[in-house]
C-alpha cells in the first residue's frame, strides 16, 4: 500500500514520455480529444453558456486564448468556457467507476497553455494523457461508494488534479513541482450533488477546469503545498472526502494499466446514466419499426441508484429535460433521432410527446438491472411484448465509439458554427495531433471563422 500516492504520482507525471505510452492508449486519448472539442462546440447551445461567458469576460479582458468554437478570451477565461462548452448540453465523456466527466477539466487548461506556448501537437497530447489517468487514478484512490455517500460530486474534487497534471507536464515542472501542484489542486477541491437539477452541476466541471490552470501555474513559481494532499491523516482528500480511500488503487500497475482506456463517451446529449435507455430504444426501433401509436405502454427498469437520480426527474426545461429519462424515452421514439433539437423548449412542450412521456412511459427499479444498464419492456397495442436488456450504452468503455462515429458526432455538433472545410481541417489536425507543429495551427481552425454570441 503506497503512503505517498501524491509523490508517486507526481514522479509518474512528470517522468512520462510519449514513447512510454503504447499505442492504442495514444488513439483513445485522441478520440477524447476528439470528442471533447466536438462536445464544446455542441456547447453553444447551452442554456447558461453566456452566463459563464460574460463571467469569463469580467475575469479577463483580454484575447490571447481561444474559445473552441467561438473567438478568444483571456487565458483563464478561455478555460473556465470551454470546461462548461463540454459539459453543457450533457454529451461529454464519463469515466463510470467514479462518474467523473473527466475532459472538461482536463483539455481546456491543457489547450490555453499548449497554445500559450505555441508547443507540438505530441506535447499537447501527452499533456493531455497525463491529465486523463491522473483524474481517473485519484477518482479510483477515493473509494468512489464511500466517497458519493458523502455527496461529494468527483468533477469538482478530483477534476483540478488531472488539469493540474496537464499544465505541469507541458511547463516542464519537476516531480517536486507537480505534488505542489496537486496540493494545489486539492485545496480547490469542491463540488457536490446538493445542486443536482441545476446547471452548478456543470459548473463544477469549468471551476476545477480552472482550479487545475492555476494550480500548475503557481506551482511553477515554487509555490509550495503539502507533501501528500491524497493521503494526509489530518485533511487529505482520501481522509476528508471519503473513509480512507485506498490510496494503493492510485498507483497500482501505474505505466502498465491505463485507467483512461476506462471512460467512456457519449453519442447523444442525455445523461450519462441514461445512456442504456437510449440505445434500447434505438434497438428496439430498428427491431420493430416501432411508432408511437402502436405503443401501449413502456416500462423502464434502472437500478436503484439510477432511478434516484433520472427515474421521476420532470423535464421542464432543457437542462432537466436531458437528464429526464421519461421524456427521453418519449422524444427518441417520436423522433427517432437524440440530438440538440429534441430538447429545446419548444420540443419539450410538445403536448402529444408530454401526454405520450406522463401516461404511457413507467420508469421503476429493476433489481436485475446493474450500474447504468437498463431493461426496457414494450407492450405493444396489439398485445406483444418487445424487450431489450441492455447492460451497457453505445460507447461505453466495454462497447466503444469507433473513430467514424466519434467524427459523425463532431460534424453534428459543428454543422451550425463551422464551415464544412474548416471542420475536416479540424478533424484531421485533432485526428493526428501528434503531427501538429504547432499547436496555434490547430487553435486557428477550432476558432469561429467571424464573431459570433454564444447565446442561444
Amino acid at each position: 500500500m503506497s503512503a505517498t500516492p501524491t509523490s508517486d504520482l507526481a514522479a509518474f507525471v512528470a517522468g512520462l514520455r510519449l514513447e512510454d505510452v503504447p499505442s492504442r492508449v495514444r488513439e483513445r486519448a485522441k478520440d477524447i480529444l476528439l470528442d471533447s472539442v466536438g462536445s464544446a462546440i455542441a456547447g453553444h447551445h447551452g442554456d447558461e453558456t453566456a452566463q459563464v461567458t460574460a463571467l469569463a469576460r469580467t475575469i479577463g479582458a483580454s484575447e490571447e486564448s481561444t474559445v473552441i468554437g467561438g473567438s478568444g478570451l483571456s487565458a483563464a477565461g478561455a478555460t473556465l468556457v470551454n470546461g462548461y462548452l463540454m459539459t453543457a448540453v450533457t454529451v461529454c465523456d464519463v469515466h463510470r467507476p467514479t462518474l467523473c466527466h473527466v475532459s472538461p477539466e482536463v483539455v481546456p487548461p491543457a489547450l490555453a497553455t499548449a497554445e500559450r506556448l505555441d508547443v507540438s501537437g505530441r506535447a499537447l497530447l501527452l499533456a493531455i494523457i497525463a491529465g486523463l489517468e491522473t483524474t481517473t487514478r485519484v477518482g479510483l484512490g477515493t473509494n468512489y461508494p464511500a466517497f458519493r455517500s458523502r455527496g461529494w460530486h468527483s468533477p469538482g474534487v478530483i477534476g483540478p488534479f488531472g488539469g493540474a497534471a496537464a499544465v505541469g507536464k507541458l511547463i516542464g515542472l519537476s516531480a517536486v513541482q507537480q505534488r505542489n501542484a496537486f496540493g494545489l489542486a486539492g485545496s480547490q477541491s469542491a463540488g457536490t450533488f446538493a445542486h443536482w437539477g441545476t446547471p452548478t452541476i456543470k459548473f463544477h466541471q469549468s471551476r476545477a477546469a480552472l482550479s487545475g490552470l492555476m494550480a500548475g501555474i503557481l506551482a511553477g513559481e515554487n509555490f509550495t503545498s503539502s507533501q501528500e494532499i491524497l493521503a494526509h491523516p489530518d485533511g487529505g482528500i482520501f481522509n476528508a472526502y471519503s473513509d480512507g480511500g485506498s490510496p494503493a488503487a492510485v498507483v497500482a500497475e501505474l505505466g502498465d494499466r491505463w485507467e483512461l482506456e476506462n471512460i467512456s463517451l457519449r453519442l447523444w446529449p442525455a445523461a450519462s446514466s441514461i445512456q442504456s435507455v437510449v440505445t434500447a430504444m434505438f434497438a428496439l426501433i430498428d427491431a420493430h419499426d416501432l411508432r408511437p401509436e402502436h405503443v401501449a405502454r413502456i416500462r423502464v427498469g434502472l437500478s436503484e441508484t439510477v432511478y434516484k437520480m433520472h427515474g421521476e426527474l420532470g423535464w421542464d426545461d432543457k437542462f432537466r429535460a436531458l437528464l429526464s429519462t421519461r421524456y427521453a424515452t418519449a422524444v427518441v421514439l417520436h423522433d427517432r433521432r437524440c440530438w440538440l433539437e429534441q430538447f429545446t423548449s419548444e420540443r419539450i412542450r410538445d403536448a402529444a410527446t408530454d401526454r405520450f412521456a406522463r401516461e404511457k412511459v413507467m420508469v421503476e427499479i429493476d433489481p436485475t438491472v446493474d450500474g447504468t444498464g437498463a431493461r426496457v419492456e414494450v407492450t405493444m397495442a396489439d398485445g406483444r411484448v418487445l424487450l431489450d436488456n441492455r447492460p451497457v450504452p453505445r460507447g461505453d468503455a466495454s462497447d466503444p465509439l469507433s473513430r467514424d462515429d466519434i467524427i459523425t458526432k463532431f460534424r453534428t455538433a459543428s454543422a451550425d458554427r463551422l464551415p464544412g472545410s474548416q471542420a475536416d481541417e479540424a478533424i484531421d489536425l485533432l485526428a493526428n495531433i501528434e503531427q501538429v507543429d504547432r499547436v496555434s495551427t490547430l487553435c486557428a481552425a477550432l476558432r469561429a471563422p467571424v464573431p459570433v454570441s454564444s447565446a442561444r
